[in-house]
């Protein structure tokens, strides 16, 4: 039990500092604004609302998952 635990924790760890790498790496890129990303400014107070891009993101993230399942299914059959 102890070992499978120690497993899933280097995993969840290195999984971490990936993530963290990409966070690193997105934030020196500048992406330009979509149709529906919306910047208000209301006095001292700004609302960035990134509607283009999350339906963007949400659409490529839906293929790509859509493609990695359909591979798993098709890698498992055969």
């Amino acid at each position: 039990m102890g070992e499978i635990l120690g497993k899933f924790f280097i995993w969840i760890g290195a999984f971490l500092i990936l993530i963290g790498f990409i966070f690193v790496f997105l934030s020196r890129l500048r992406f330009p604004s979509l149709p529906l990303d919306f910047h208000l400014r209301f006095g001292n107070v700004e609302v960035y609302l990134p509607l283009g891009t999350s339906l963007l993101l949400s659409i490529l993230l839906t293929l790509l998952l859509n493609i990695i399942l359909w591979l798993a299914l098709w890698l498992t059959k055969g």
